[in-house]
């Protein structure tokens, strides 16, 4: 359940750039100094990760694509947030928190039971 959630969640996130282009992560990734054919990675992180994991093959790798597509996102587009509260007394990216340290566990503990391979 965890697994297909994760990956279905973060997959919304990568129809949406398939669908609408990657230019917000585009201007994120050269306004850091860095290639911008780099902001395409992101449908590895939002597309093919998911998929792995959705299916459950080679899940521990589609987790960790999505690890380092969320580590891009912090670094790119949340580094001033980091440490902020919501009026309710939340962590402001509580939502991209939880799919980072989701992330990481599943590439820790693996696909589960109901997968195509244990990988």
């Amino acid at each position: 359940i965890l697994r297909v959630t994760l990956g279905l969640l973060v997959l919304l996130h990568g129809i949406h750039k398939l669908l609408n282009g990657v230019g917000g992560v585009e201007g994120m990734v050269v306004n850091a100094g860095l290639p911008w054919i780099l902001a395409y990675g992101v449908f590895l992180g939002e597309i093919v990760g998911p998929i792995l994991l959705i299916i459950g093959w080679y899940a521990r790798i589609g987790a960790l694509l999505i690890v380092m597509n969320m580590i891009f996102a912090f670094a790119l587009a949340h580094m001033n947030m980091l440490f902020q509260l919501n009026a309710q007394g939340g962590w402001v990216l509580e939502l991209q928190g939880m799919y980072l340290f989701t992330a990481i566990t599943l590439a820790l503990i693996g696909p589960g039971r109901l997968s195509i391979n244990d990988r």
